[in-house]
């Protein structure tokens, strides 16, 4: 090859070179401008995403327009894209939530004796508090005997009664009352653990199965 053709080449190659490094420095020297919905001035290196919805100035490193940018989206659209966004985000979060409760459910109960064994401990203790409340309303009824002795004097009449004695009766009728709310209470509860270890346990089954169908 002659020495001119070489130079040629090289000046092309020169030339190639020096436009497109003019043309990057013109593209990293652009600059962004638009007024968004609520007045504000706005200018950045890329197009601007609070101006969607409207016109974005392009400018070149001297301050001249370079492009006038037209809206992307309307501002019922960009309303409806935002809300698109927020619910696939939340339907995110609520799915990695999910996951970890999985993850700790597997951790807390890696096979079904060891959740069985804490649903037998959960309601063992609520059997506990209900035989205490039997306990108790035994001895009110015990307490509710000797009363009924006492009135005897009186005929059985509560109005002959002393105001002792009626207070006594009120009191005695106010425990049992007590008791039997409390009673109901405990019973509600030991149906809501039920619900509670028996939804646990359906969600578990299924983890369990997936767990050993990996591990084959």
């Amino acid at each position: 090859m002659s020495l001119p053709h070489r130079s040629r080449l090289a000046g092309a190659a020169a030339l190639l070179l020096l436009s497109l490094g003019a043309q990057a420095q013109n593209n990293t020297q652009s600059i962004y401008t638009c007024t968004d919905g609520k007045g504000r001035r706005i200018t950045s290196d890329r197009p601007i995403v609070d101006c969607l919805d409207r016109e974005q100035q392009r400018l070149g490193r001297t301050g001249t327009v370079r492009e006038v940018i037209p809206p992307s989206y309307t501002r019922e659209e960009r309303e409806k894209v935002e809300a698109k966004r927020r619910a696939e985000q939340e339907e995110q979060a609520r799915l990695q939530e999910e996951r970890r409760r999985e993850r700790a459910l597997l951790i807390r109960y890696p096979n079904q004796g060891v959740h069985d064994k804490e649903r037998q401990e959960a309601l063992a203790q609520i059997d506990d508090v209900i035989a205490a409340v039997h306990k108790r309303e035994a001895a009110l009824i015990e307490q509710r005997k000797g009363i009924a002795q006492e009135l005897e004097f009186y005929q059985g009449d509560l109005a002959k009664a002393p105001l002792w004695l009626r207070r006594k009766v009120e009191d005695n009728d106010k425990q049992m009352d007590v008791q039997k709310r409390f009673l109901v209470d405990q019973t509600q509860e030991k149906q809501r653990v039920n619900a509670r270890f028996d939804e646990e346990l359906a969600k578990l089954k299924q983890l369990w199965a997936g767990t050993a169908a990996q591990s084959r």
